[in-house]
């Protein structure tokens, strides 16, 4: 395997989460029945620019087929983070009736509903039908495929260039980064701008947050890093801001090389933390291997004992990340009895791998378990407040990264 940037050999292993199918791949009660593909989760960093990256052991229209079933809007909060930045992003680049905004990835029409309620004009490029036809049903103008040099220069063609081009969590999920980001060169208008979302490398190793590697993501990213790979294709970042979102995120705000928008004190800055973290060195990308065996060992050790002791857990969220815990894990529906989950796109459907039943959320009050284990560690505070009720029983909740909390 080599570097899907720079093409350096691949030999340092990052984690080893053994074998998985995709974390998305729902199974219905049919498909229990069948044999499920699994695919390795096996993780390598590049010496030389420090990409950490999986190989597409399974092609990307694969992972992203036609009944994806990751809806953005039923995340109160990551509408909230959305609304938010187009609050931001409006006045700071003066976008208005005569500006033209493109989203990749744009799902179900999360964010550029916001946009639209303003009045700018705006379209999303999102390849999944599912979620494309779920933004369509907004009003929301989205074409039907993965973006890159080739559909940048037809978009071109057919729109003209773009003032701002936005990808929020989609610059992690593409096979050919270069190609993906050569895109955004030919589609920006002289003057546009990309913002681009994606979670933060350093966060993941110093959180431990294992969990967020599966094969969707076939890139794990620092600023110094995108930086290069921008810089590659003709784009200068010239801000970066740290989320909170997914972790630990970063926006990266980047123009044509020649444009002459300054340059925000952000950028040093970051890169000097990253630096600092080591993350220009090889000793950064070892360790986390041994750390997730610690969390998957704590966890199966918690999850045993409560069924020794006559208890039900059960877990919220059927997020990706959450696969990749369960299946790294080994669970099966005799530790975790079901899964609740609020997209009705998940409900009735079973985890890949684990095969553990997604149930309406509304099953918890009526099971009534006595620890509610929280997936989507990232939407912990929300889910909590979702459902307080729990503690009428005296139930408790749980995370188990980056270690075991369990609390009432």
């Amino acid at each position: 395997m080599k570097c899907r940037h720079c093409q350096t050999p691949l030999t340092e292993v990052f984690a080893d989460l053994g074998a998985a199918p995709a974390s998305n791949a729902f199974l219905t009660a049919a498909d229990l029945e069948r044999p499920e593909s699994h695919f390795p989760l096996k993780v390598f960093s590049c010496g030389v620019c420090r990409l950490v990256q999986v190989d597409e052991v399974q092609r990307h229209d694969a992972l992203f087929s036609s009944d994806y079933v990751y809806f953005s809007s039923f995340s109160s909060s990551w509408l909230e983070h959305a609304r938010r930045y187009v609050e931001r992003v409006v006045p700071r680049l003066g976008l208005g009736a005569d500006s033209l905004v493109v989203e990749v990835a744009s799902n179900d029409g999360y964010l550029l509903q916001y946009l639209q309620q303003r009045g700018i004009p705006c379209l999303g490029i999102e390849p999944t039908a599912s979620t494309a036809a779920a933004a369509r049903a907004k009003g929301i103008t989205s074409i039907e495929e993965f973006f890159g040099a080739a559909s940048a220069r037809r978009l071109v063609a057919q729109r003209g260039r773009t003032d701002l081009l936005l990808g929020n969590n989609v610059l992690a999920h593409v096979p050919d980064i270069n190609d993906f980001v050569a895109g955004f060169k030919e589609a920006l208008a002289p003057a546009g701008c990309v913002t681009l979302e994606f979670p933060h490398l350093l966060q993941l190793v110093q959180q431990s947050q294992f969990d967020t590697i599966y094969h969707e993501h076939f890139s794990y990213l620092s600023l110094h890093t995108v930086r290069a790979i921008l810089a590659a294709q003709g784009l200068a970042v010239w801000d970066v801001e740290e989320l909170l979102t997914h972790g630990g995120s970063l926006r990266v705000w980047a123009q044509h090389a020649e444009h002459t928008r300054a340059i925000e004190p952000s950028v040093a800055a970051l890169l000097d933390k990253e630096a600092r973290a080591g993350m220009l060195e090889d000793g950064f990308y070892r360790g986390l291997q041994g750390r997730a065996e610690r969390i998957k060992n704590d966890l199966l050790a918690f999850l045993i004992e409560q069924k020794r002791a006559g208890k039900t857990v059960v877990g919220y969220g059927a997020a990706a990340k959450g696969n990749t815990l369960l299946n790294f894990a080994g669970l099966r529906p005799d530790l975790l009895a079901y899964v609740a989950d609020a997209s009705p796109h998940k409900q009735g459907r079973f985890l890949p791998g684990s095969r553990i039943p997604v149930l309406a959320p509304e099953r918890i009050a009526q099971t009534r378990p006595d620890v509610v284990l929280i997936l989507p560690w990232n939407l912990r505070e929300e889910i909590e407040r979702q459902l307080a009720y729990v503690r009428d029983w005296g139930g408790r909740f749980a995370t188990a990264v980056p270690t075991l909390e369990i609390w009432g």
